[in-house]
């Protein structure tokens, strides 16, 4: 996806300020770069919303009703401001002009082109399902199907593949990619699992279904590629989205379990390095 909201409010405000959290002591809403674009009208991203926001988006307001030059703020997250966190942050503001325009725009397609791919094989009930809770996350959903008239039902921009052979698509998908496996065909759902496992670097390959389903395709894989099993077979996850908390099989609950659990392998908290968010 291409960064067109970015680019279409850098390009449609003719004077905007670019918020950027710095330095972080303590518990703060982002992580330090997190960035906010402010208009006189308008404004884009986001810092962590709640009270610094609001103080940054003043400030943002005031330099550019007055014409500042670009600045720093200490800010202290504590009941100074109304919030809670614990920390401190410094806000650097930067006035924006051409060239730091067109700079932001390509770091940020660079950064959606970073993003990594997740195939939703199958456009059933399910896999449209993903779409949704998918599209929204930092993640490049491309979901696969055999039928046009499934495809058709997508009603999120994801990006679309009508194949005959959906087992290409992992041949030819990028190093450490994700595969969800729910097509309407269970042999299928065999062959891609098998050839998903294959690749090696697979950085997620999940199959809906169930413990009796795992034990099938495992008893299969054993016969077919003893070889694969015994180095892979564990890797996969089957059923996805499962929680023993939660047992409602409605596709957007699975999807939204799925999504969560593909989130903690593709964006793992590096917690030596990024400071402990708090959530608002």
């Amino acid at each position: 996806m291409m960064a067109k909201g970015l680019a279409s409010f850098l390009f449609e405000s003719t004077s905007v300020v670019k918020v950027s959290l710095g330095a972080i002591k303590g518990s703060s809403p982002r992580e330090a770069g997190a960035s906010l674009y402010v208009s006189p009208e308008g404004m884009h991203g986001t810092i962590g919303g709640g009270q610094l926001e609001y103080i940054a988006i003043d400030e943002a307001r005031r330099m550019l009703a007055r014409g500042n030059t670009d600045k720093q703020m200490a800010v202290p997250l504590g009941p100074e401001i109304g919030q809670c966190c614990g920390g401190a942050v410094t806000l650097t503001f930067a006035f924006m002009d051409e060239t730091l325009k067109i700079e932001e725009i390509a770091e940020e397609q660079r950064r959606e082109e970073a993003r990594p791919h997740v195939y939703i094989f199958g456009a059933g009930h399910v896999g449209r399902a993903l779409a949704r809770a998918l599209h929204l996350l930092p993640v490049r959903p491309i979901i696969v199907d055999s039928r046009a008239g499934e495809l058709a039902l997508v009603d999120v921009p994801v990006e679309q593949r009508l194949s005959a052979l959906p087992e290409a698509e992992i041949r030819t998908a990028p190093p450490e990619s994700a595969y969800l496996i729910l097509t309407h065909d269970h042999a299928l759902d065999f062959l891609l699992a098998r050839e998903a496992l294959g690749r090696e670097d697979a950085t997620y390959v999940g199959m809906i279904g169930s413990k009796s389903k795992l034990g099938t395709f495992s008893h299969w894989l054993k016969r077919q590629e003893p070889s694969l099993a015994a180095r892979h077979l564990e890797s996969l996850v089957c059923p996805i989205g499962a929680h023993d908390m939660v047992r409602d099989k409605r596709p957007e609950v699975i999807a939204a379990m799925v999504a969560a659990e593909l989130l903690t392998v593709l964006l793992p908290a590096k917690r030596s390095e990024v400071a402990e968010p708090e959530l608002f």
